[in-house]
């Protein structure tokens, strides 16, 4: 019950508006607690670095006011880590959220052993730790974002189950024994990280990366709220893939590989792809097709960049390739759509630098198609996070376990 209560507490003070900070009083009025039980968690949340108390708060009520409560900005924190095809990225999020370090670096990943990678990303990553300490930050937790699938251990799934009162917190939570079971792009197949990862008491807990786009995207996407609690992520980069949120929740499927958007066939009888089958979306919005279809160097410095600069310059190719990637995502979504019934469908990853192109086809296609139910066009967004979301993500999964279970920490 207490641990529940610290939550209570903590949460009640994450929540309120920084322009109107609440005060222990306030927070008993919140929640329901006793003012001296409030008190008390208070103050076990200010000795664990969780809370702190500064100058008084303002109430609007007669009397002395009481001293203004927020989540510390120091003490403990998540370290995101990312490994993407172009890139490595490591990230120190605090407990309101924002991101205190942040470094990415560009590499060609693509057919690099694992091993090599995940020894570069981990040196970055202690570099990260470093910059953090200096701010006061102390790693609670690691993430690593990977575009591929993760699959995990049996043992680990029932943890998570136990965990499931947690609101908010992907069922994931905890969940140690997360491998790669396949990263096509990157070449890997079958991979546990702690097998490479040169601390082994730093092994961080790999996640796929639309998944914690999504849910960077419900935590920290702007303006807050926006997308409702049920929404479809699509993130889309060399792959394509989707995370989709029911009841602020992240839903994995039956074995954790849900997603799988880029490998949907829009057009059974079209050209086969990799995966085995004929006419994925990946073939038509992919970056590799759209690159193709712009006629584009796919080994330039940075794609996405590079379509949109030809695109704001009106090139007849890159808008005719940006033009059918869009009416090809519009048409695999409006099955999301009749299906899943959401608030919202975001554009994610590189390609939301690009929905000045994309999204106008996609409400085109479904406008003509979604006919059963109501849509609201504007339901469908790009994110402002852009390219930032998985790896925020993996800081903010750490943060929000806190947040959730400040007791699982003693």
């Amino acid at each position: 019950m207490r641990r529940q209560n610290l939550a209570l507490v903590l949460g009640t003070v994450s929540a309120a508006d920084a322009d109107a900070p609440l005060s222990r009083a306030d927070v008993a009025g919140r929640t329901g607690l006793t003012r001296a039980a409030v008190s008390s968690l208070v103050d076990e949340l200010i000795a664990d670095g969780l809370l702190v108390e500064a100058e008084s708060a303002p109430s609007g009520r007669v009397g002395r006011p009481g001293r203004a409560l927020a989540v510390s900005d120091r003490g403990p924190c998540g370290l995101g880590l990312e490994v993407g095809v172009t890139h490595l990225g490591a990230c120190a999020v605090d407990l309101r959220g924002r991101a205190r370090v942040w470094r990415r670096v560009e590499r060609g990943n693509a057919g690099r052993p694992a091993g090599e990678v995940l020894a570069e990303l981990a040196a970055l990553g202690r570099e990260a730790e470093v910059e953090a300490a200096a701010l006061g930050l102390s790693v609670a937790g690691r993430v690593l974002a990977v575009p591929g699938v993760v699959s995990r251990a049996t043992a680990a799934l029932a943890h998570a189950e136990a965990r499931a009162d947690l609101a908010g917190v992907p069922d994931s939570a905890a969940a140690p024994h997360a491998a790669v079971e396949r990263a096509a792009n990157l070449g890997w197949e079958a991979m546990d990280p702690a097998d490479h990862w040169p601390w082994p008491d730093a092994v961080p807990e790999v996640e796929n990366e639309a998944n914690l786009g999504a849910l960077a995207e419900l935590w920290a996407g702007r303006p807050a709220g926006a997308v409702g609690d049920t929404f479809v992520h699509v993130s889309a980069a060399v792959g394509i893939g989707a995370a989709l949120v029911v009841d602020g929740r992240l839903f994995r499927g039956a074995r954790g590989f849900a997603g799988e958007l880029g490998h949907l066939p829009v057009h059974p009888e079209g050209p086969p792809c990799a995966c085995g089958a004929r006419g994925c979306l990946e073939l038509y919005a992919g970056e590799a097709a759209v690159l193709r279809e712009a006629a584009l160097d796919p080994q330039g410095a940075d794609p996405v960049t590079a379509l949109a600069q030809r695109a704001r310059a009106a090139d007849p190719h890159t808008i005719d390739a940006l033009t059918r990637a869009g009416r090809a995502i519009g048409l695999a979504l409006t099955a999301a759509v009749d299906l899943v019934d959401p608030s919202a469908l975001v554009l994610g990853g590189a390609y939301a630098e690009l929905a000045e192109w994309l999204l106008p086809p996609m409400r085109a296609e479904l406008a003509a198609r979604v006919r059963v139910r109501p849509w609201d066009a504007d339901g469908l967004r790009a994110s402002a996070l852009g390219r930032r979301g998985p790896l925020l993500g993996a800081g903010l999964l750490t943060v929000r376990r806190i947040l959730t279970d400040p007791g699982a920490r003693g």
